[in-house]
């Protein structure tokens, strides 16, 4: 069993940044594939990015070039860094694990609001 604790979200006003923080539990941080997912009122959850355990990531258009996704493995930590950020990215952002070692295995974090003002 793998728990995940966001943090870092808050109101920031467009053209902002915040960092979200993703803390797992457990020794195999390493090991995972992780993802950052969003939620909008009354939209669909969509994927923000990802990163595999060897480090390669992949963002959605919405958020390429705005938006780094990283990970500590000697802190057990995912971060989403986010900048120039815009009302349409107003969200509960959520951390997913989708791998261990190469096989799935999904656990979700309770997720973390982020607003931004125009």
């Amino acid at each position: 069993q793998v728990q995940l604790v966001e943090s870092g979200g808050g109101l920031v006003q467009a053209g902002g940044s915040l960092r979200l923080s993703c803390a797992a539990s457990g020794s195999v941080f390493r090991l995972m594939d992780m993802s950052w997912y969003r939620q909008a009122p009354g939209k669909q959850r969509e994927l923000v990015a990802a990163i595999t355990r060897g480090g390669n990531t992949n963002y959605a258009d919405a958020v390429k070039g705005r938006f780094t996704i990283s990970r500590d493995n000697a802190k057990n930590t995912l971060y989403l860094q986010m900048n120039s950020l815009k009302p349409e990215d107003t969200a509960v952002y959520s951390c997913k694990v989708d791998k261990i070692l190469g096989t799935v295995s999904v656990y979700w974090g309770q997720g973390t609001q982020v607003t931004v003002s125009s």
